[in-house]
């Protein structure tokens, strides 16, 4: 076991938004270390946003990003030999991280020729409150409100 807590690592910001969240973002879409390729991707499905809604589209990925965040989530706990699904609520990091990963799995589904196109596509329909990643928020939610009985097993 550690004797303290790690430290936390900040990210550098990206060139061209000058924006942490940005590299963190790449950081999760990048496969093989190929993060130049996956700057590109994410810059051209920003750029793409941008043409189809006439509208700023880094503006759009941070409101898309903010759609697709959960604020609550289920824990299982065991508790006298049966396990409960226990609603808790969500660090800040622990949503920030979620949200990305979701945008990022959920665009990859979707069909489209192109990494940009579908990642493009996936954040105007997050920015609209739709889509598949904002689906998994909502379920995420309604999974917690379902359980809400068993909040006073929280720890």
């Amino acid at each position: 076991m550690r004797k303290a807590r790690a430290k936390k690592r900040y990210l550098a910001p990206d060139p061209k938004f000058n924006d942490p969240l940005v590299t963190r973002f790449v950081n999760n879409m990048m496969w093989s270390g190929k993060k130049s390729a996956a700057f590109k991707i994410f810059y051209d499905a920003v750029e793409k946003v941008s043409e189809s809604t006439s509208e700023d589209g880094f503006q759009l990925w941070k409101k898309a990003l903010s759609n697709v965040m959960p604020e609550v989530e289920v824990r299982s706990r065991r508790i006298g030999g049966a396990t409960f699904q226990i609603p808790t609520q969500i660090r800040g990091d622990r949503k920030v991280s979620m949200g990305i990963k979701w945008l990022i799995l959920y665009a990859r589904k979707r069909n489209g020729k192109s990494m940009a196109e579908k990642l493009s596509a996936e954040i105007v329909a997050a920015s609209r409150k739709e889509g598949a990643a904002v689906k998994k928020r909502e379920d995420t939610h309604r999974m917690a409100e379902a359980n809400k009985a068993f909040s006073h097993f929280r720890v």
